[in-house]
């Protein structure tokens, strides 16, 4: 059973679970396809079980791989813990981070309030913006850690997970085919927003914009408000809203890559960039779920205690 725990194996685990893609975890990784094969399959020999089940065209997680997420991040954060304090090793200072509007929902804070336990050393500095005024801000060296989208023709980053955008709406909105359609968009340079305008103009189809706001909670209101429609990413969907079914003939928005950049302008932050960075990428899979309960959500830009 030793070798369920070799760090590089649950790594590699992670990686997979993450992206879904043996194919992308290699190239997050490092390495060849057939070494995260191996990997896989020799974790999969010490625990006995199949932690996915894959095919040609798809990889998914089984109830036992789901089970080892848990497993594996708490095995990785005591091993990163104990090399840290062996090495003395342990990153410090401050590290200005940047998340964008989509993780508002989700279960990131876990993650910051784990990082902030693990490295009580760091100042972290919060920023919660849109994806594209994160990565203005990254270029200017304001930041120096960045989560959120890019477009998928976009090498910048390193992939956390990809997903598709789909039209939500609240579940009892009709639309009128003869109508311009109603759209709640983040303003400038919001990806998403710059994603659906383009979207239409290819079909052709008449739009009017009918709620803007930098908040992801103001969007999600007038959304359930019945004022609109907005493009979001299939995995975090907020309660409350739905997919806008095919036959109301809206265009397809395509994907949507959510990816970790660094900043090059501070050396002194390295550390604890890759510190934090390492901590989203091994609990990435939270990041498509939901936050437990309330209260349980990002602060606004600003400087969190620490």
């Amino acid at each position: 059973m030793a070798d369920v725990y070799e760090p590089s194996h649950l790594r590699t685990f992670l990686a997979v679970a993450q992206t879904l893609s043996f194919t992308q975890a290699a190239r997050r990784l490092g390495l060849r396809q057939s070494t995260v094969s191996q990997h896989v399959r020799r974790l999969e020999d010490a625990t006995g079980r199949a932690l996915f089940t894959r095919d040609t065209h798809s990889v998914e997680l089984t109830e036992d791989g789901e089970a080892m997420l848990g497993f594996a991040r708490r095995i990785l954060d005591v091993h990163e813990q104990a090399s840290a304090f062996f090495t003395g090793s342990r990153p410090r200072g401050r590290l200005r981070f940047g998340a964008s509007e989509d993780f508002v929902l989700t279960r990131l804070p876990e993650i910051l309030e784990g990082f902030r336990y693990d490295h009580p050393e760091v100042d972290l500095e919060l920023t919660v913006e849109l994806s594209g005024t994160l990565h203005e801000r990254l270029a200017a060296g304001k930041l120096d850690l960045v989560l959120a989208k890019r477009r998928p023709e976009d090498p910048l980053g390193e992939l956390v997970w990809h997903d598709g955008l789909v039209w939500i709406g609240a579940e009892r909105l009709r639309l009128d085919a003869d109508r311009p359609v109603p759209l709640i968009v983040f303003p400038p340079p919001g990806i998403t927003r710059a994603l659906a305008l383009e979207a239409l103009e290819r079909q052709g189809r008449a739009w009017r914009i009918v709620c803007t706001s930098g908040s992801l909670n103001g969007l999600i209101a007038a959304a359930r408000a019945g004022l609109g429609v907005m493009a979001h990413s299939r995995g975090l969907i907020p309660p409350g809203l739905a997919r806008i079914p095919e036959r109301a003939g809206l265009p397809e928005l395509g994907q949507v890559d959510f990816v970790l950049v660094h900043g090059r302008g501070r050396p002194s932050a390295q550390g604890a960039a890759d510190a934090l960075a390492a901590a989203i990428l091994a609990g990435g899979d939270r990041l498509h779920r939901r936050s437990a309960g309330p209260g349980r959500r990002l602060d606004p830009p600003g400087r969190a205690p620490g």
